[in-house]
């Protein structure tokens, strides 16, 4: 069956064949566990309480980071942090931005740059605020440190929220929701697989490793020692 899309076909059409496979399980698995770890770390940074597991997904993101690193320079081409230092070494010149035909705005090859400095900066952030918020949980500084792991963990939001946005837009001016690949790993869209391989057993070993690591956390969580005390004082009466 010839699942490619002629040029005639419509959005919808488009979004309903199977497209072609752009990206593979290992990093589909690595963003949503690194979305998820973030977003925990965000929803539990104040509370005392759940510091633990504030501590435990900051941990959590910088291996998923050091995962990263090492599938983009060990991994598949389509997985190479080197197609990431392309585009941005390709920062599109005013020339390019400017629709000689219809006299407006070619907005797509300007989103496209600032969508992979987007990625950049959420790699790069990672680290100060990973470090910064082990050192403040091994009480290495005051008050300071903990403002200077706060201002890293805003700086990661926005990078958050400048992404999500980059994306809705670019989506609409491409008329195809671009956060999908991410999901399904493919791309509604004509042309031979960029993924030849989707490496599941390397998603399955990392998830494996996050809920052990997550489970090893859970058997050193330190027990309240108030029902003790508190069944103590009946021994007592």
């Amino acid at each position: 069956m010839n699942t490619s899309l002629s040029p005639t076909d419509t959005p919808r059409e488009a979004a309903k064949a199977p497209g072609r496979r752009t990206v593979d399980v290992p990093i589909r698995a690595f963003h949503a566990l690194f979305a998820l770890s973030f977003t925990g770390a965000w929803l539990t940074g104040d509370s005392e309480q759940w510091r633990l597991v504030h501590v435990t997904l900051g941990y959590t993101m910088i291996g998923l980071l050091v995962f990263r690193i090492l599938w983009g320079l060990l991994g598949p081409r389509h997985a190479g942090l080197g197609l990431l230092v392309r585009r941005l070494k390709n920062l599109p010149s005013p020339k390019t931005l400017i629709n000689a035909k219809g006299g407006g705005m070619n907005w797509r090859p300007g989103l496209q740059w600032l969508l992979a400095a987007m990625m950049a900066g959420l790699l790069l952030v990672t680290v100060p605020v990973t470090l910064s918020g082990y050192a403040v949980y091994q009480e290495w500084g005051g008050e300071w440190l903990e403002e200077v792991h706060e201002l890293f963990g805003n700086v990661f939001l926005a990078f958050v929220v400048a992404h999500l946005a980059l994306i809705a837009w670019l989506s609409r001016l491409q008329r195809q929701n671009l956060a999908m690949p991410m999901l399904t790993g493919r791309r509604a869209e004509a042309g031979t697989d960029l993924v030849k391989k989707n490496h599941a057993w390397l998603a399955v070993l990392m998830l494996v490793c996050v809920g052990g690591f997550w489970g090893w956390q859970w058997q050193q969580a330190p027990v309240s020692s108030a029902p003790m005390e508190a069944g103590q004082e009946l021994d007592d009466d």
